[in-house]
């Protein structure tokens, strides 16, 4: 199944958008009142195989952080002269850093697996949009077996989540215990973070209320586990988070590696990966590990997937000089 679905786009929008127009003109003209529109979500969805999986890769949505001074997001403070450099050469926009949510589903037989879930939806139409790519793919939250958490961050967590109740009734929920240990600990320890610390004591509020949701499905699993027969690999990648975890996905001789939040700009990460984003907990462990992961991927020529690189997030790291360059993969219909 390929479904390629664009905000906007297509007859069926454009005639639906025209008969409602002119129905909501009659309306007015005969009520003198105007219903409020309704939220549109479009998320944008791609098929593809890695061996004998199905996979897909689910936009749920997107965002520009930082307007109005990106780079004061990113650090060292010393090298943004340098980043500035980077992006004006590449006719990069400077007006603010591209926030891609990308949601990783796999199926093989029965088992139909998330990695992580996305915003819970909410006012803004620019967000939440994997329940709605989810139904266009045909798979229903009940048939979810099983969700599993990269880290707590509300982007990846909340998606778990809908009023008050699992958004996946049926779904085992796995996450690394330091992930949970650190959100559920005295003082959570955000010191090394450069993020502002205004907002974190209602995030950590809204993680663990969260956790306590889910701890019905709750299957915390150590690093190195290997679920669904070996289909999934689970392993720490800490520094963004204490239990951030990546996964790796194997079919046959095919496999796909998700480095999930190891890089959050689909330039800057990996032209330095030594430049962190203001929403690393520990920023130079964070830059130890994505240099670890970064170089395992350019020798073995891994297949990659991405969180927050341009949708699908598909491609490789490949090393160009002292750093790294994020090639993306050519999109395949009909695949």
């Amino acid at each position: 199944m390929d479904t390629i679905s664009a905000p906007g786009f297509g007859r069926r929008a454009f005639l639906g958008g025209t008969f409602a127009a002119v129905g909501g003109l009659a309306i007015a003209q005969e009520q003198k009142t105007v219903a409020a529109p309704s939220i549109a979500r479009n998320p944008l969805i791609y098929h593809f195989k890695i061996g004998e999986i199905d996979a897909w890769s689910i936009s749920d949505g997107h965002s520009l952080m930082g307007k109005g001074n990106p780079l004061g997001m990113m650090w060292p403070e010393e090298d943004r002269p340098q980043m500035k450099s980077w992006m004006e050469e590449r006719n990069e926009h400077m007006d603010g850093i591209p926030l891609y949510i990308n949601i990783l589903v796999i199926r093989r037989g029965n088992e139909v697996v998330l990695f992580d879930a996305g915003f819970r939806p909410g006012s803004n139409p620019n967000l939440a949009w994997l329940s709605d790519g989810l139904k266009q793919i045909g798979i229903a939250p009940e048939q979810v077996t099983a969700g599993l958490l990269s880290h707590a961050h509300g982007d990846h967590l909340e998606g778990f989540v809908r009023e008050g109740k699992p958004a996946f009734p049926n779904a085992a929920f796995y996450f690394l215990p330091d992930e949970y240990d650190f959100w559920h600990g005295p003082n959570p320890d955000f010191s090394k973070s450069k993020r502002s610390k205004s907002p974190l004591p209602a995030l950590v509020k809204s993680v663990r209320a969260d956790f306590e949701v889910l701890k019905g499905v709750a299957q915390p699993i150590k690093p190195g586990t290997e679920l669904f027969g070996g289909m999934v690999t689970v392993e720490a990648a800490p520094g963004h988070t204490s239990g951030h975890a990546i996964f790796r996905i194997r079919s046959g001789t095919e496999s796909l590696l998700h480095f999930v939040d190891l890089a959050h700009h689909h330039g800057l990460n990996f032209y330095n990966p030594g430049w962190t984003i203001e929403f690393d907990h520990d920023p130079v462990l964070a830059v130890e590990t994505r240099k670890k992961v970064f170089a395992m991927a350019a020798a073995e020529r891994t297949r990659c997937y991405g969180f927050h690189v341009p949708w699908p997030g598909l491609g490789q790291i490949l090393p160009v000089g002292g750093g790294y360059l994020w090639h993306a993969e050519r999109w395949s219909w009909g695949s």
